[in-house]
């Protein structure tokens, strides 16, 4: 489904103002240690599966949804890899919307791959390094030696705090 239900209610009643949308995304590794991307059925476009939070939900439980619904497959989330937001976009239609994404590492633990829910038009597997270019989050944070936790940061956030 690429607009929830909550987002087209919203949608119906603010047109196509700015909106804050919480976002989740997953990162699933094969054992060759090659990450899942999908292509996207609206725009054709590759990327890790994603998909927005619903009202009520926690993060990790938003993955867990979005994963199955346009994978097929069940996962755990393992850790936070990125954490990114502070960009407005404005989509094909209009609407304008300011995600914040939180990329999780996460392990296949059921499920068989395919598409479920018609957002995905196919699969592949492709190496950290082939993470498409448009994807919101850094291209190290998919290395599979990356340990850290990535967000943006400036030092000169501080200097309007006075």
């Amino acid at each position: 489904m690429p607009i929830s239900a909550y987002l087209k209610g919203l949608r119906e009643r603010i047109g196509h103002d700015l909106v804050l949308c919480p976002a989740v995304a997953a990162i699933i590794r094969d054992e060759a240690g090659r990450i899942l991307v999908h292509q996207r059925s609206d725009n054709g476009v590759w990327e890790v599966p994603a998909g927005g939070i619903d009202p009520g939900e926690a993060p990790a439980q938003a993955l867990v949804r979005e994963v199955f619904e346009e994978t097929g497959l069940k996962v755990v989330p393992l850790r936070v890899v990125a954490v990114v937001g502070g960009l407005a976009l404005t989509h094909p239609n209009g609407d304008r919307t300011e995600p914040t994404g939180i990329l999780f590492e996460c392990r296949t633990v059921g499920g068989t791959l395919g598409a479920r829910d018609g957002e995905a038009l196919a699969f592949r597997w492709v190496s950290p390094t082939e993470v498409p270019e448009h994807n919101v989050f850094p291209k190290h944070a998919f290395a599979a030696d990356f340990t850290g936790v990535y967000f943006a940061w400036g030092e000169r956030w501080l200097a309007g705090l006075e």
